[in-house]
């Protein structure tokens, strides 16, 4: 039987953190908690970035290490092992965003590459992970979603764009490295939808190898799913999802008004939560078509798939699902799932100070504009500072 507190356990949760990575994590998640304090201090670090001020030691001592696991991969492998000894996986993600360049889609094309034979050679890390307009513009992206009809320049780099896409996932199945590919915007993502669909029906055969992502608070999504899956039987591969909530809701809401047209986006959170659970639950009940990632730092969502899971008699290290949170955020699902023995990973971002600035620029936002998110993390973090405080004081007497 499940314990029903199972994610109240801080000493569990924040076991690798130091008193000085306690109080640092406090401190940041303090600052989030002040909604107005974000965005200027974004404001102020774009400028000072821009006039090439020496802020980079700032950020690196503070967001940078709060959210990611180094600058190289060779950096992130301490780290790494160091979660791995509590039963906590990792993913590693080259987080830089961006790029407009064909030599820089090839350059970061290659670093896909790179990253997936090495995850190959590491056990703790079993997901490589890719975003598309890292491989391509994202114009053409978009312009091949709405059918609108690419030029002969454009044709070719849309060629290309595939060919990138095949080679990662050739890559995946040559090394036996599972590799999920982000959800990004609504009006570019049709034509990465159909592209991974593809592959999928190439390289999932006997079963998931190749990810797509659901961004759960688009409404169509579990439809997306169902039509998905009737596909998949029909043509005998396997689906492999990673399942989130998403990350462009104000984004694509202020789009969908500029432009006149029925939002994505479902009409609240609590709509986006509903929806969340039935596409989670839906993959976990067609478990044997559908492997599933389970993205979420929502408390109600994880113990809900761990219910379903028990009631289905699967285990709790199946293969097939896997939960995982950002690296910095929800410590007290990872490592308490990780000690109950589940699949619990962390995606743990890497890259150049400098380079990842747009990818720690979101992180803050989002944990901002997400409502409690913040408040929930400085309340355990809090709640650990005087846990570890009323120890010292027993040892002391």
């Amino acid at each position: 039987m499940l314990d029903t507190k199972i994610f109240n356990n801080t000493k569990r949760a924040f076991v690798l953190k130091s008193k000085k990575d306690l109080n640092r994590s406090i401190f940041i998640f303090r600052l989030m908690n002040i909604p107005f304090l974000v965005p200027i201090s974004i404001f102020v670090a774009k400028i000072a970035l821009k006039l090439h001020l020496p802020i980079e030691w700032l950020i690196k001592k503070t967001i940078f290490e709060q959210f990611c696991g180094g600058e190289t991969q060779k950096e992130c492998l301490p780290l790494i092992k160091l979660m791995y000894s509590k039963k906590v996986y990792s993913v590693l993600d080259y987080s830089v965003e961006g790029k407009s360049e064909e030599a820089e889609f090839d350059k970061a094309t290659q670093a896909k590459v790179d990253i997936i034979k090495f995850t190959a050679q590491q056990k703790e890390i079993p997901f490589a992970v890719a975003k598309p307009t890292g491989l391509g513009r994202f114009k053409i992206w978009e312009k091949v979603s709405q059918n609108i009809t690419l030029n002969d320049s454009e044709k070719h780099e849309w060629k290309r764009i595939k060919k990138r896409l095949k080679h990662l996932c050739q890559t995946a199945v040559d090394y036996d490295t599972k590799l999920m590919f982000d959800a990004e915007e609504s009006w570019m993502q049709d034509a990465a939808d159909d592209l991974i669909e593809d592959m999928m029906k190439i390289f999932n055969k006997e079963k998931a190898i190749i990810f797509n992502t659901i961004q759960c608070y688009r409404w169509d999504r579990l439809r997306y799913v169902k039509d998905i899956h009737a596909r998949a039987q029909r043509e005998n591969f396997k689906l492999g999802f990673k399942v989130v909530r998403g990350a462009y809701m104000e984004k694509e809401n202020f789009r969908a008004k500029r432009k006149g047209y029925p939002t994505p986006i479902c009409e609240d959170k609590e709509a986006s939560d509903v929806n969340f659970n039935a596409v989670m639950c839906y993959c976990i009940d067609n478990i044997d078509d559908i492997s599933i990632f389970i993205g979420t730092h929502n408390e109600v969502s994880s113990y809900m798939a761990l219910q379903l899971m028990e009631q289905k008699g699967l285990k709790l290290d199946d293969d097939r699902i896997w939960f995982g949170q950002l690296y910095g955020m929800s410590d007290h699902i990872s490592y308490n799932l990780g000690s109950e023995c589940s699949n619990a990973i962390k995606l743990l971002p890497f890259g150049p100070v400098r380079d990842a600035v747009p990818y720690l620029f979101r992180r803050a936002q989002e944990n901002s504009s997400v409502q409690g998110q913040s408040s929930r993390e400085l309340s355990l973090l809090l709640e650990e500072k005087k846990r570890r405080a009323g120890q010292y004081v027993k040892r002391v007497n």
